[in-house]
């Protein structure tokens, strides 16, 4: 009998940092039992209006691009400074080092085990395939025009190849055939249109690519049903990270994480579309040892008939490679 999971320890693949800022340099170490190379930063401060940052291995530390904006990416030297074997370092830049302010780091390693690959490549202008080294179909991806003002360019597999969302803003889901072109991503490649937000001719873009991983990642859809006891969602997992956002309305794409939160319900959200400080208000959802559930009543989470799209990685399997059954927090 075929194991259930090939990932026993998602901390060497995804982990979530919340820290203070010093307005100097500091380096951070995760918190889990197992060290993490991060190939993946992505930085919100909690208690100020700051922007969303990214960094990548692949565009190398000083280079910064903000989720919650259409910017170019940035020359930002005091940002994140180094990847370390299991943590990030830090220059004294306002939106990830900021003095006293709380934050909190998303953090992913690239690697088709886990379902994560970084792909840059050059826009000619033409429909056209770009590699990747997944070796499975991404469900989920969120590309970036890098040299100039452009909106993030999100393509979800239930969604279709026809369709994208916008992750710098609320806007609802979107019908446009060139985007993908059309086509459904593969194993190998992803397909890319003529819009300049994926393909303009000479301009660099970066694409963050997802395949779900059984036990470990899963992209989907849920139904709202608009009020506080909300559905189920089945991941097969312990959450540590689940955004979500409404596919047919303009509410935010709101994130919210293990860390922030380490026991149920979990109240603290960010919105990766919006510079807000995070919102501590009511109950959002909880994590339960097999997936999450929605306990907000109607609105960005649960509205009633509303569909949305969900994005999640975990803390730990809902049974490991061995037999043995997870907990509930």
């Amino acid at each position: 009998m075929a194991a259930y999971t090939t990932i026993d320890d998602s901390e060497a693949y995804f982990q979530a940092k919340i820290y203070t800022g010093n307005g100097s340099t500091q380096s951070l170490t995760f918190d889990g039992d197992t060290d993490m190379s991060p190939n993946l930063v992505w930085i919100k401060s909690r208690s100020r209006t700051d922007k969303h940052t990214a960094w990548d291995t692949v565009r190398g530390t000083g280079r910064c691009l903000f989720p919650s904006e259409d910017n170019a990416d940035e020359d930002q030297s005091t940002g994140v400074t180094a990847f370390g074997s299991d943590g990030f370092s830090l220059g004294a830049m306002n939106d990830v080092n900021y003095s006293s302010a709380t934050f909190a780091a998303w953090c992913w390693k690239e690697t088709a085990d886990a379902g994560f690959d970084i792909v840059s490549y050059t826009g000619n202008g033409s429909a056209r395939t770009i590699s990747h080294s997944l070796s499975a179909v991404p469900n989920f991806m969120m590309v970036k025009n890098v040299g100039a003002s452009s909106d993030w360019r999100v393509y979800t597999e239930i969604g279709g190849n026809g369709k994208w969302m916008q992750l710098n803003d609320n806007s609802a889901l979107q019908t446009a055939s060139t985007i993908w072109n059309d086509t459904s991503p593969t194993s190998s490649v992803f397909s890319v249109g003529t819009s300049a937000g994926v393909n303009t001719d000479g301009v660099t873009y970066i694409a963050y690519l997802f395949a779900e991983k059984q036990g470990f990642s899963k992209f989907g859809y849920y139904t709202g049903n608009g009020n506080a006891n909300g559905p189920v969602i089945y991941t097969g997992f312990r959450p540590a990270w689940v955004m979500s956002k409404i596919t047919g309305g303009s509410d935010n794409w709101q994130i919210c994480d293990n860390k922030r939160d380490p026991d149920n319900a979990v109240f603290s959200q960010l919105n990766a579309d919006s510079t807000d400080a995070q919102n501590d208000g009511d109950a959002k959802i909880d994590f339960l040892s097999n997936g999450f559930k929605v306990r907000k009543a109607g609105g960005s989470w649960n509205g009633s008939g509303s569909t949305f799209f969900y994005a999640a990685f975990a803390e730990a399997p809902v049974v490991n490679s061995n037999g043995v059954p997870g907990t509930a927090r």
